[in-house]
């Protein structure tokens, strides 16, 4: 019974991560940014790697929207697929696809965003580019 229940609420832990990432991921394809934006806890905090003006990690809802809309002002980064939605009981991530423009310059990227969720929003994230050099370069 005991091992039944564990895995009951192992199941559940589960599906209320998809349910926050797929939420996200929705909004985000919708174009919708108020709706992304009400996905992040007030304590969010980003970790964006490379070697680039933005990389490191940025506490705070506010800084790390931030980080993020000067991400697409350097990039002009446009969506173009959510490849997919993956969810365990402590952590969700989302494949995406997003197409980078910078001085005359395009790049179709492949980028894993991995979430941690704490009373049902985006906690934290941690970006991880296909390519780090290609992405550092639009960033710079």
């Amino acid at each position: 019974m005991a091992n039944n229940r564990s895995e009951i609420e192992h199941q559940a832990a589960i599906e209320r991560t998809r349910l926050v990432v797929s939420r996200y991921a929705s909004a985000w394809l919708a174009g919708d940014h108020a709706a992304l934006a009400a996905c992040y806890h007030d304590d969010f905090t980003l970790h964006y790697f490379g070697r680039n003006p933005l990389a490191g990690d940025h506490a705070g809802k506010a800084t790390a929207l931030g980080i993020l809309a000067e991400v697409t002002r350097r990039t002009n980064r446009k969506l173009l697929a959510i490849v997919d939605v993956m969810a365990g009981p402590e952590r969700g991530a989302l494949l995406v696809r997003e197409r980078f423009e910078r001085d005359g310059r395009t790049a179709e990227v492949e980028r894993l965003l991995v979430y941690a969720v704490r009373d049902g929003l985006l906690s934290e994230c941690w970006v991880y580019d296909q390519d780090q050099a290609q992405a550092d370069a639009f960033l710079t």
